[in-house]
C-alpha cells in the first residue's frame, strides 16, 4: 500500500509541504512521538513541583506536614522530572530524528527505540517515587535512588541504537554539526552515568574526592549531554527554516571540540572556597574563560536565525541568546572575587535556570514546533496556542531568572555582612521570591498550552490517517 502523506489529505490547513514528510518520518512517528509526549508530560509535572518549591522558599510552612512534598524532596523530584523526564525525552527524540533525517535512510531499530523509551520513563518514574519516599541521594542532578540508575543506562542504550544505526548507515560521506552534537550526546551520557554511579553510589569515594566527582558529574550532564542536544537542534533547524548556509561554518568543528574537551573541566568553579586542591579551582577558572571560544563560534554560526519570522525560530533565537549569556556569566562568576558574592546563593540557581530553561528548553521548543508537523503530516492544531505558549514561557523565563538573580545577589551581599541577622537576609529576598512564584505559575500555564496543543495535533493526525484508510467510514470517524 502506498502511503499518502497527511498533508495531501488535509489541504492548506496542514501547514507543511508533502515533500517535507519523508519515509523516515512516517516509519518512526510512533516511538518519536512517544518520547516527545512523555517529555512534555514530565515538563508539566516538573512545573507543578517547581511552583510548590517556589512557594516554600518564601512560605516555609506550605505543605510542611506532607513528608513527600517537603522542600528537599520536592526540589529533587522537580530537578529529576525536568532533566531526566523532559530534557532527556525531548532531546533524545530530536537527536535521533536529526540523525535519521541527515542520514538519508529510514530509521532502523525502532523496536529498540520504542522499548527503550518505555523503559526509560518507567525508570524515571520509579526514581521519582523513590525520592518521594526518602530514598534520594545528596548529589545534584543525581538524586534518584541507586536501584533506578542502572536501568536508565540500559534503557538509554536501547534508545541510542536507532541513532547509532542512522549514523552508520548514512548515505553521504560528509557530516554536519548537528550530527556531531547529537552523536556525542548519545555516547557521552552512558559514560558519564556509569562512572558517576560507580564512584558515587556503588564504590563511593570518600572525603574531598567525592565532592570533586559529584561536581564533575553535574557539570558533565550540562556540557557533555544536555548542551549538545540543544545545539544539535539549533544547528539543524536554523538552516532548514532560513534556507541559508551557516556563516563561519568552517569554525564549527573547533566550537564542538572546545565544548567536549574543555566543558567538563569548568565544574570546579563551584568548589571555590571548599576543601579541595587549589589547582582544581584554578583549572576550572581557566577552562571557563577558554570555553568562551565555543560560545563565540556558536554565535557566529547561529546568528542567521535573526530576521526571519517563525514561531520555531523565535524560540530558538531566545534559546541561543540565553545559552550565550549563560556562558558569559559563567566565565565572569568563575573568578574568585565574583564568586565571593554569588556562590552558595540563589544566583547559582538563576544561572542554572538560565541554562536549562532559557537556553536548552527554548531550543527544544523551537525544534519541536518544527519537528511535529513533519512527523504527523499535519500542522499544529492551534497556531494561537503556539503563540500564547511562546509569549508565556518567554515572560516566565525572563522573570524567573531575573528574580532569582536579584534574590541571590541580595543574599550574597547580606551574607558578607556579619552584622546582618539571618532573619533580615530572608526578609530582603522575600519580594523577589514572591514574584518568582508568579513566574513559575506562568511557565506552568504556558506548558499546559503546549501539552494541549500537542495532544490535539496528534488526535487530528490519527483521525486523518483513519479517514484515509477507511474512506467509506469518513463521516462516522469525523463525527467521533
Amino acid at each position: 500500500m502506498t502511503y499518502i502523506p497527511t498533508t495531501a489529505r488535509t489541504g492548506p490547513r496542514a501547514g507543511v509541504a508533502a515533500a517535507d514528510v519523508t519515509p523516515m518520518d512516517v516509519a518512526a512517528r510512533g516511538p518519536l512521538l512517544l518520547l516527545l509526549g512523555s517529555g512534555i508530560v514530565w515538563l508539566v509535572l516538573s512545573g507543578v513541583l517547581g511552583l510548590i518549591t517556589s512557594i516554600q522558599l518564601h512560605s516555609p510552612h506550605f505543605l510542611a506536614n506532607c513528608s513527600f512534598l517537603t522542600y528537599g524532596r520536592a526540589e529533587a523530584m522537580r530537578e529529576t522530572a525536568f532533566v531526566y523526564g523532559w530534557a532527556a525525552n525531548a532531546g533524545l527524540a530530536l537527536a535521533i530524528w536529526i540523525l535519521g533525517r541527515l542520514g538519508g535512510n529510514p530509521l532502523r531499530g525502532l523496536n529498540w527505540l520504542f522499548g527503550g523509551a518505555a523503559a526509560w520513563n518507567t525508570a524515571v518514574f520509579v526514581g521519582v517515587i523513590g525520592i518521594a519516599i526518602g530514598d534520594l541521594t545528596s548529589f545534584s542532578l543525581f538524586q534518584m535512588p541507586r536501584y533506578a540508575q542502572p536501568f536508565m543506562v540500559v534503557a538509554y542504550g536501547a534508545i541510542a541504537i536507532a541513532g547509532i544505526l542512522a549514523w552508520m548507515g548514512r548515505r553521504t560521506d560528509g557530516t554536519y554539526a548537528a550530527q556531531w552534537y547529537a552523536l556525542a550526546a548519545l555516547f557521552l551520557f552512558p559514560w558519564l552515568s556509569t562512572i558517576g554511579q560507580y564512584v558515587l553510589l556503588w564504590a563511593p569515594s570518600r572525603g574531598v574526592v567525592q565532592n570533586v566527582a559529584a561536581d564533575w558529574y553535574a557539570q558533565g550532564v550540562w556540557t557533555l549531554w544536555l548542551a549538545p542536544l540543544g545545539l544539535a537542534a539549533a544547528y539543524y533547524v536554523i538552516p532548514k527554516i532560513t534556507g541559508k548556509v551557516l556563516a563561519n561554518y568552517d569554525a564549527a568543528p573547533l566550537g564542538f571540540w572546545a565544548l567536549i574537551f574543555v566543558g567538563a573541566w569548568t565544574g570546579g568553579r563551584h568548589l571555590i572556597g571548599g576543601p579541595v586542591p587549589a589547582w582544581i579551582v584554578t583549572v576550572a577558572v581557566v577552562a571557563s574563560v577558554v570555553l568562551l571560544v565555543h560560545y563565540l563560534i556558536v554565535f557566529l554560526n547561529l546568528r542567521s536565525a535573526w530576521g526571519v519570522p517563525s514561531t520555531a525560530l523565535g524560540f530558538i533565537r531566545f534559546g541561543v541568546v540565553a545559552y550565550l549569556l549563560g556562558g558569559a556569566i559563567d566565565a565572569v562568576t568563575a573568578f574568585r572575587s565574583v564568586a565571593l558574592e554569588t556562590q552558595f546563593t540563589l544566583f547559582d540557581v538563576a544561572l542554572q535556570q538560565l541554562a536549562l530553561y532559557g537556553g536548552l528548553s527554548m531550543m527544544f521548543f523551537g525544534a519541536i514546533y518544527f519537528m511535529v508537523p513533519r512527523l504527523t503530516g499535519t500542522g499544529w492544531a492551534s497556531s494561537g496556542l503556539a503563540v500564547a505558549h511562546r509569549f508565556l514561557v518567554t515572560i516566565g523565563v525572563i522573570v524567573l531568572v531575573v528574580t532569582l538573580a536579584v534574590a541571590g545577589w541580595s543574599e550574597g551581599a547580606d551574607l558578607l555582612n556579619a552584622q546582618t541577622p539571618f532573619a533580615d537576609i530572608v526578609d530582603h529576598a522575600k519580594l523577589p521570591l514572591l514574584i518568582h512564584s508568579g513566574a513559575q505559575f506562568v511557565l506552568l500555564l504556558g506548558n499546559l498550552l503546549l501539552l494541549a496543543n500537542f495532544l490535539q495535533t496528534i488526535r487530528t493526525s490519527v483521525v486523518a490517517d483513519v479517514i484515509a484508510l477507511n474512506p467509506i467510514g469518513t463521516s462516522e470517524v469525523s463525527a467521533t
